[in-house]
């Protein structure tokens, strides 16, 4: 299609996606006070006895409720975001890349909610007690509820990122942008790069919530290069693994 009416395609299915969501939100924000006791239950064991949710504005309340509404909403209208990124892309695709693109997909969703239930399983309340641990020790923590649930948002969809590190040292690795043998063979600095990224996008600046992530991370990075070199081994043999991204375009096309 001529460039206008791609971009007229991408505004209609912008337009959907963003109708979708807001509808999503608007009926989801009669149920956030439930939505909200599911996000807390991980922490309710590691904050003050007695001890509610606090807001400290008039309009703080709707604010709460919306930023939730509008935070599920999201995740319930995932399925017609990626039809609609989908529907944009595919026809671009030739027939070969398509039977990747659909595994690709189901594999980042599927990875992003695995984050996401690891942090709220494992992640929240670790972060939290220590979080809390400081405050109690010289004063009475107060459970400011925009400051608390803004921060337990950011961490399930940080770590829904996170997890989607796998995939993204996979196809590296199995296209050769970067050979597998820098992967392994550069370990040291990709190690000290992961440090950094944790420390840079955990939300809350604990020490155990960077050091959960940190660990999740490397068990991530050397679990997708263990897949990613058995499939290279697979499909072209040992010596692949050794290959650049020079010599894995002349092998395509020699296959070719």
């Amino acid at each position: 299609m001529p460039l206008f009416d791609h971009l007229a395609e991408f505004r209609r299915r912008l337009t959907i996606v963003i109708v979708s969501v807001i509808a999503a939100a608007l009926v989801v924000y009669f149920a956030t006070p439930t939505l909200i006791s599911i996000m807390l239950d991980p922490i309710k064991a590691v904050l003050p006895e007695d001890s509610q949710l606090t807001v400290l504005s008039a309009l703080g309340g709707f604010t709460i409720r919306f930023k939730i509404a509008l935070f599920f909403g999201a995740i319930t209208c995932t399925p017609v975001i990626l039809w609609e990124v989908l529907g944009f892309f595919l026809p671009a695709l030739t027939p070969s890349e398509r039977k990747w693109v659909l595994p690709t997909v189901a594999a980042m969703v599927a990875l992003f909610f695995l984050g996401m239930i690891f942090c709220y399983f494992v992640i929240q309340k670790a972060a939290f007690g220590w979080l809390i641990e400081q405050i109690t020790e010289f004063a009475t923590a107060t459970v400011n509820a925009e400051d608390y649930l803004s921060i337990m948002m950011l961490l399930e969809v940080g770590f829904g990122f996170a997890f989607q590190l796998p995939l993204i040292i996979f196809y590296l690795s199995i296209l050769h942008v970067v050979p597998y043998r820098t992967f392994r063979g550069q370990w040291r600095y990709v190690y000290v790069a992961l440090l950094i990224v944790c420390g840079a996008v955990t939300p809350d600046a604990s020490p155990i919530t960077m050091v959960l992530m940190y660990g999740v991370m490397l068990a991530l990075y050397e679990v997708s290069l263990a897949v990613a070199r058995r499939v290279i081994i697979i499909r072209d043999g040992k010596e692949a693994l050794y290959w650049s991204r020079d010599q894995y375009a002349e092998h395509e096309l020699e296959k070719a």
